[in-house]
């Protein structure tokens, strides 16, 4: 069995059904067989869903997840060189050839990171989870 959530063309409707496989949805839906419960249009369609994961699949990939967000911090730790508040700036230089190129990672106030996709340098966000801890600076010498 396999539950669909549908959409009436007609009157927007939002509702679910139940087939018994994904190709008897198909072959239900070209015969019109497929109808709005509310105004009984047989004008509906199948709306995007997340599958449906057993507790068994779910942490199996909260598992996954977490290995890779491990290994992603671990690289970006290892191969990047953290320019904290300077990104935009460090990015845009690097973009205009005034600094030699070099990953890096950093952060970025939203209207720089804005400015900087308007002026086509290549940078992108990187989500909080696959972001390192930001290194502590250097004890000052005495």
């Amino acid at each position: 069995m396999i539950r669909y959530a549908l959409q009436c063309h007609d009157c927007g409707l939002d509702f679910e059904a139940w087939f018994a496989s994904s190709s008897a949805y198909d072959s239900q839906a070209e015969a019109g067989q497929v109808c709005c419960p509310a105004c009984d249009s047989a004008s509906t369609a199948k709306q995007i869903m997340a599958p449906a994961l057993s507790k068994a699949h779910s942490k199996d990939f909260s598992a996954k997840m977490k290995d890779f967000a491990a290994r992603a911090r671990r690289h970006v730790a290892e191969n990047f060189d953290y320019v904290g508040e300077k990104f935009a700036d460090e990015a845009r230089a690097m973009h205009h050839g005034e600094k030699e190129e070099r990953p890096i990672w950093g952060k970025a106030k939203l209207e720089d990171a804005k400015a900087l996709a308007d002026e086509g340098v290549p940078a992108a966000p990187l989500p909080d989870a696959l972001a390192p801890k930001v290194p502590k600076p250097p004890k000052a010498l005495n």
